[in-house]
């Protein structure tokens, strides 16, 4: 639903909303009368339970909406553990989210990639700090007054909303009655590392009479800290070209063990308001503005094994040789099978550690604001506009970054014992390394636990400044007509839109590598010196221990280094890409008394433009480059109702994925020596997406609901991030011809599509008590479940001696499901909820190189809410979550690629990359409304 279909409801909805949708941290269950009413057919909620109640106002508005969404109501946002949008959107229908740290970060809708989901503010698409990929764990849900799905959008939708929209519908002081005040203090603990947690949240709001009419004002504003660490493993696989022995083929080392030994402090703040002035019951204008941060203060120790670090040493020969145990190699034994090693098991001696000390500075802000009327007139006619201004960033900046490498000596390295057959562990062993008679011949000497007892000198310390920003313009002008038309009650609607977005990256950095330069920043070149002694926080077991690096040492580096040497830019990675989009839609929707018909298109002019220094050869100098193109977006809905319950909805609509603008920047860097040519493309195409949707709604009486649906979508033009011959003479000089080098960069591949279903469910016990002779206690049981069934193919072209294959879309899980229960009575609030989604592609491998494509396993989610109402104004609340502690498994499979390339398979040939664990959490507090 648009937000103008959203604010044709809301007069209506204000008395439903009026209980549940203040703030999502909200809500009382404090009364034991009934949730809801049946008045006239309309769902009245009566703020006596915040489930029941904030569900039935969202069924109420999806019932009423002319094309097929989803919506979550204030209340519903805060009665599981949910503090940003991307986990609150999570438990709706279709759903299923990418995590960082734990925490849910991206949307996926039915399957589709996450680029094809754009985030809006009451209807206004709002470009995320990232960029296309809207990230939505830096939108904290306490802004949320609902939260509307569109999955089959509307030619009054932008045209780049593919899979769907999620729109963030915010707060208004009409939502309630008159004074409002709302908020919540609360603290918690995760159990990992025993961090802790803490949240606030408040809003405020009142309505005023003037002398034309009302004005509403509220005021909002939460805040969000959450400290942890991390259980860590990463696992880098490749094929080696010097193992030719029998049964290469199938074979893949691990060429870089690490452990990424995170401590961190994550923080969301937001600050919003909103000023609406309604002058008679025909005209309203609002101003709007949100200011969201989210930080991420990193500090990691990373220690990293080099196995391949004398990879060389192994011989080429393709013969058989025996496989027995040898502990006195001529190699260091890197994928040397004939001394007993496998990919799995073995020994290698003397391999360099490369360790790195990183502290991390992130910051990402959108500051979004509107200023928007509804104006009718005789005679059926309404004039709707908006102008919008939204400026985002995403600060990378390291604060400081020290390298500590193993000198060459290789008696001063460790011997490592690795084991690498269990998927949910990567064991190693250090050991002393001896020399034996021979310069190549080595030993294991005695084994060692602590790791920074080994000789690791600085080799390098680097600092780092970079910003992404982004500016984005938008102005939107609708008008409509209602009127008769073919025997139903018509409104006709034409808009134009225009949005300028302009990203401008600036990166540059301090790189010193000198004992000079150490000597003048004050850094210790030995990490004991710049360790503390301080017990490993997690609960991993690694086979070493090791000193966390201190962070007031690094801090202390980083401001010297600045004070004595200057930022050189990072030229490679800047540039200045700017979109413009002149958009125009007609759509009629005609209501009959079966139900309605929605048609129109909408066209969008693009234009890009794109700067940034370019490198060719030796030369570095400034490009330029531009790029256009119109798109067409017909769709038709059509929403059938066969009774007054009862719905069936059928659509037809159409989407274009555009690149990033990272992805559109058309710089490039040019190498002759390793003929290899980088960059963007600003001349690639978008994913073009035609949809198809079959849906059958039940909204049962008094309350409930039942769905099942159907979608296809057919895609063109899917983007790849590829290598391939260049094949261009763009970038021949100087006699020297490039057209076939490697080039590395975005692209356009095959064709393919995504089908599903999804169904769902929520059913509460109370209304079926007397008929089924039940006591009354019972009448507060519910339960809500939704599941999501996926199968996407695309074709991702030939490359080399790859021949074109047939991959998922990544990010698709072939299965989500979602499934809760609670219990709502006498004051007392309780649920449970179970989320899980099986594993998801999330990178497609051009060739063997690394091991093939790369999956997340499949996630699960166990979370548990408590509410408890002292009276009507104050309740205390406990949130658990990640209860079930289950790790995130990434891992690559090389059998797609094996099998497209005719080489036989083995059963179990995912090889585990990174593994994370991040514990259970546990908050609690006090909530009050008046």
């Amino acid at each position: 639903m648009t937000n103008i279909s959203v604010r044709r409801h809301r007069r209506r909805l204000a008395l439903c909303l009026l209980a549940t949708t203040a703030p999502a941290e909200i809500g009382t269950a404090f009364a034991q009368t009934p949730a809801v009413e049946d008045e006239g057919g309309q769902i009245v909620v009566t703020g006596t339970r915040p489930i029941a109640e904030s569900e039935a106002a969202a069924l109420e508005i999806q019932k009423n909406s002319d094309s097929l969404v989803t919506v979550a109501a204030s209340d519903s946002v805060g009665r599981l553990p949910d503090q940003n949008i991307a986990q609150a959107a999570s438990r709706l229908p279709g759903i299923s989210v990418e995590r960082d740290q734990g925490q849910a970060r991206y949307i996926n809708l039915r399957g589709s990639p996450k680029t094809w989901t754009t985030l809006s503010f009451d209807g206004i698409n709002v470009v995320s700090p990232e960029g296309r990929d809207a990230r939505f764990d830096s939108i904290p849900s306490a802004i949320a007054g609902q939260i509307i799905v569109s999955k089959a959008v509307t030619p009054d939708m932008p045209g780049e909303t593919v899979a769907g929209n999620v729109n963030v519908i915010t707060r208004s002081a009409f939502d309630y009655g008159g004074f409002h005040m709302a908020g919540k203090a609360g603290t918690g603990v995760a159990e990992l590392g025993d961090r802790r947690e803490y949240e606030a949240a408040g809003v405020l709001s009142d309505r005023f009479k003037v002398g034309a009419g009302e004005i509403g004002v509220l005021l909002s504003g939460s805040y969000y800290e959450r400290n942890m660490v991390t259980d860590n493993f990463e696992n880098d696989y490749e094929r080696v070209s010097q193992d030719q022995r029998p049964g290469n083929a199938t074979r893949f080392w691990v060429a870089e063990a690490e452990n990424k030994l995170y401590r961190l402090t994550r923080k969301n703040w937001s600050v919003s308001g909103r000023i609406d002035w309604k002058p008679d019951a025909d005209n309203s204008i609002s101003l709007r503005s949100v200011y969201t941060i989210f930080t991420d203060d990193e500090a990691r120790d990373n220690y990293r094994f080099d196995l391949d670090d004398r990879q060389s040493d192994l011989s080429s020969s393709s013969a058989a040789c025996p496989t027995t145990v040898n502990r006195t190699p001529a190699t260091t034994g890197y994928a040397d099978v004939c001394i007993g090693n496998t990919p799995q098991k073995g020994t290698i001696y003397g391999i360099d550690i490369r360790q790195r000390s990183t502290l991390r500075a992130y910051r990402q802000s959108v500051f979004t604001n509107s200023i928007a009327g509804d104006h009718a007139f005789g005679d059926g006619w309404k004039l709707s506009w908006v102008g919008n201004y939204t400026q985002s960033r995403d600060d990378r900046s390291v604060v400081g970054e020290a390298s500590w490498d193993s000198p060459s000596t290789r008696t001063l390295r460790p011997t490592v014992g690795y084991d690498f057959s269990d998927p949910n562990l990567s064991r190693l062993t250090l050991y002393r390394t001896l020399q034996l008679s021979g310069p190549t011949r080595y030993q294991a000497g005695a084994a060692v636990t602590a790791i920074d007892s080994f000789t690791k000198p600085l080799s390098s310390f680097t600092v780092l400044d970079a910003v992404d920003t982004t500016k984005a313009y938008t102005g939107k002008l609708v008008v409509s007509r209602e009127t008769g038309f073919l025997g139903g009650d018509a409104t006709f609607k034409a808009g134009f839109q225009y949005d300028r977005r302009t990203k401008i990256a600036d990166e540059k950095n301090i790189v010193l590598n000198t004992a000079s330069q150490f000597a003048t920043i004050g850094i210790p070149t030995d990490y004991n010196r710049f360790s503390l002694d301080q017990a490993f926080l997690g609960q991993i077991p690694m086979g070493y221990t090791f000193r966390y690096f201190d962070i007031n040492k690094m801090r202390a580096a980083s401001q010297a280094a600045q004070a004595n040497y200057a930022f050189t830019p990072v030229t490679d990675n800047n540039y200045n890409v700017r979109e413009q989009v002149f958009a125009g839609f007609l759509m009629g929707t005609v209501k009959y008394d079966w139900g309605s018909v929605i048609g129109g298109a909408r066209v969008e002019h693009i234009r890009n433009r794109g700067i940034a220094v370019a490198t060719v050869g030796s030369a570095t100098g400034p490009v330029a480059a531009e790029a256009e193109q119109t798109l067409f977006f017909p769709s038709l809905h059509l929403n059938y109702d066969v009774d007054d319950s009862k719905k069936l909805r059928l659509s037809f609509n159409t989407g274009a994925a555009r690149a990033d603008y990272d992805q559109l920047r058309p710089n490039v860097v040019v190498s002759d020596t390793n003929q290899t040519i980088s960059g963007g493309n600003p001349s690639v195409k978008p994913e073009r997406a035609y949809g198809v949707d079959g849906y059958f709604e039940w909204y049962l009486r008094p309350q409930g609901y039942l769905m099942i649906g159907a979608f296809y979508k057919r895609i063109e033009d899917v983007l790849y991030r590829q290598t391939r011959t260049f094949g261009s003479d763009a970038l021949n000089s100087d006699g020297i011809d490039r057209s076939s080098y490697a080039y590395t960069g975005i692209t356009n591949g095959g064709n393919g599509r995504i089908f599903g279903m999804e169904a769902a469910a929520q059913l509460q016990l109370e209304p079926w008590t007397e008929s089924l002779g039940l006591p009354g206690w019972m009448g507060g049981f519910g339960v809500s479940a939704n599941l999501t069934l996926n199968d996407s193919k695309v074709t991702k072209p030939a490359i080399g001696a790859i021949p074109a294959r047939k991959v998922r879309l990544p990010g698709t899980s072939d299965l989500v499901y979602n499934i809760g229960g609670y219990y709502e009575k006498y004051g007392l609030s309780l649920r449970l909820q179970y989320q899980r989604r099986s594993a998801w592609l999330d990178g497609i491998a051009d060739d063997l190189t690394d091991g093939g494509d790369t999956y997340w396993a499949a996630d699960d989610e166990l979370d548990f809410s408590a509410r408890i109402a002292i009276n009507r104004n104050f309740e205390i609340y406990f949130d658990a979550s990640n209860l079930l502690n289950q790790p995130g498994r990434r891992y690559s499979d090389p059998a797609s690629l094996l099998t497209a390339t005719g080489i036989p398979t083995r059963a179990g040939s995912a090889q585990t990359m990174e593994w994370e664990r991040f514990g259970r959490r546990y908050t609690g507090g006090v909530r009050f409304n008046f």
